[in-house]
């Protein structure tokens, strides 16, 4: 039955419409832009979807998989090769269209021979795994629907989506109903948040103030991390008035996790100075070695001494998805809030980060700022009612518009991507079953890897066993005695060289990090496509390289 409203009232009538043709004719494919003339914008449209699908076909299959990195070629070169050998960059803007074919192909010949190519199976360095088909097909939705998931009204659905999507990550940590999770561009963005929410929710509390902390307020505290931390937790606290002593580096231990202790020593002293200990940020999974720290201990500290717990989980959380593995990445449900990276761990293409939160109500204290043009949070019949009585309640019951779900008040973005539609469908495409399968292979050829270098006299690792999925590790030439002879800076160039040289053979892709002031070989295996074959193709190019390019020592061979 109708109520009166506009809606139901209004009649049906026919809007004839100007063709494509008549509109666009100006671009050599009207259809492609003016897509409601659907006579001809479906077989345009159609016939774009085959070629783009073949183009990125072609790239998998000629480029992806057949290198790990793109034709070798330096910075300088690359950029010669890209904008023309006279230019010395960027060119100014095309004035007249181009036709798609024509652009597909230039992607083809310009761009595609030279990514970095995350689907072969032996590029083993950064974080940046094969994303998921699934994945794919999610983010060709999300382009094609454009929601903005920042006000409910611009992406309806979309935040129903995302408020989803966080709920499964905040049940994988083990966090209750009370806690809320917000998808982000990724980890620097997720640590960034995390840290606003401890110092204008927690801080303000133990300065016993009734507002956030800015200014002078901010002079004094201590944040308590080791040096395996992730650099965005530094960039934060800067970014956020602290000023630089703020950060407290503590060391960490032999496998090069942070503990309680240590930290528990480090507050007292810092108290007995005069100065206010406030958090603590924990990294579980460091980008450099996959390391853990002891969360349940640090969270002992932290419930002891009143102070927040941050668990930079951007890789390690992953770990969870395995019922087998779960126990590698234990107490993540004690943190006030934790990073997560599904476009780690989690295979989605970029970009998709997330933090969740123990109380999601949090959130909202730190970030709940409406601009008059949002009007969020409340629905159309109370906008009218508090209009028309002056208070600050709507005065019909009917308004199913009420308490909306707005992101902006949630987050530090205002303007936000439908991120989560891609996680939504991979999660339900594999299940938490189908990808914790992904991620225990990935730790099972970290291990794989270990026993392999365990067993060679030509290589050591540091620490012999991952944690995770991150192995570092280096060559040792004429084996561990005659690599001692060696200058330190000598073996180091030695990796370097490796490193440099299998990326420029195209047959496999390892990173390189510092570690105890040496060069260690880094294995980041994110890569569902890797197998054990792959490991030993590795190992075999390392030491033929190594072969045809022995170590020259400034001392010993001057």
């Amino acid at each position: 039955m109708s109520d009166g409203r506009y809606h139901d009232r209004v009649p049906p009538r026919s809007d004839p419409r100007p063709s494509a043709a008549a509109r666009f004719g100006w671009h050599p494919e009207p259809g492609l832009i003016g897509v409601d003339d659907v006579a001809t914008s479906r077989e345009a449209l159609d016939r774009l979807g085959e070629m783009a699908w073949a183009a990125s076909l072609d790239y998998l299959f000629e480029e992806g998989l057949r290198r790990s990195m793109g034709e070798p070629a330096g910075y300088a070169a690359l950029r010669r090769t890209y904008y023309g050998p006279d230019a010395e960059g960027p060119g100014p803007a095309p004035v007249g269209p181009t036709a798609m074919p024509r652009l597909l192909e230039e992607f083809r010949v310009r761009l595609a021979p030279y990514q970095l190519n995350a689907w072969h199976p032996r590029t083993l360095s950064y974080f940046t795994p094969p994303p998921l088909v699934a994945s794919i097909v999610g983010e060709l939705l999300t382009q094609f629907t454009n929601q903005g998931v920042d006000v409910w009204h611009a992406g309806p659905s979309g935040a129903f989506v995302e408020e989803e999507v966080g709920r499964w990550l905040c049940d994988l940590v083990g966090y209750g109903p009370e806690s809320f999770g917000v998808l982000t561009s990724g980890g620097v963005m997720a640590n960034f948040m995390g840290m606003t929410v401890a110092r204008d929710v927690h801080l303000a509390r133990v300065l016993g103030l009734d507002r956030p902390p800015r200014g002078r307020r901010l002079d004094g505290v201590r944040v308590y991390a080791s040096d395996q931390t992730h650099f965005s937790i530094a960039r934060a606290l800067d970014e956020l008035g602290f000023p630089p002593e703020t950060l407290h580096l503590v060391p960490a231990d032999e496998r090069f996790r942070l503990r309680g202790r240590p930290v528990a020593e480090a507050v007292a002293a810092d108290r007995t100075a005069g100065f206010t200990p406030f958090a603590i940020a924990a990294v579980v999974g460091s980008t450099n070695t996959g390391s853990v720290d002891l969360t349940g201990e640090l969270a002992d500290v932290a419930v002891r001494e009143g102070l927040w717990l941050h668990v930079d989980a951007a890789y390690g959380g992953g770990a969870l998805l395995s019922a087998r593995d779960a126990f590698r990445v234990p107490d993540l449900a004690r943190a006030d809030s934790i990073t997560i990276d599904p476009h780690k761990w989690f295979f989605q293409a970029y970009d998709i980060g997330a933090l969740v939160v123990r109380r999601g109500e949090q959130l909202l204290e730190t970030f709940h700022r409406s601009p008059e043009y949002y009007r969020g949070g409340e629905g159309a019949v109370g906008r009218a009612a508090t209009a028309a009585t002056g208070t600050g309640e709507p005065a019909e019951p009917d308004d199913d518009d009420g308490g909306q779900l707005n992101y902006y008040q949630r987050s530090m973005e205002g303007s936000r991507r439908w991120r989560a539609l891609k996680l939504w469908f991979s999660w339900k495409h594999l299940g938490t079953d189908g990808l914790g399968r992904l991620v225990a292979a990935n730790i099972d050829l970290a291990a794989y890897l270990a026993r392999r270098i365990a067993a060679s006299p030509d290589f050591e690792a540091l620490p012999p066993e991952p944690e995770l999925s991150v192995l570092c590790f280096r060559h040792l030439p004429g084996g561990a005695a005659a690599a001692a002879t060696l200058e330190p800076a000598a073996l180091d160039a030695h990796q370097d060289r490796l490193a440099h040289e299998l990326e420029a053979s195209g047959d496999g892709w390892l990173g390189t990090t510092r570690l105890r002031g040496a060069t260690w070989l880094r294995a980041g295996i994110v890569n569902y496509l890797a197998t054990e074959a792959d490991v030993d193709r590795i190992l075999d190019d390392l030491r033929a390289i190594a072969e045809a390019a022995p170590v020259v020592d400034p001392v010993r061979d001057p």
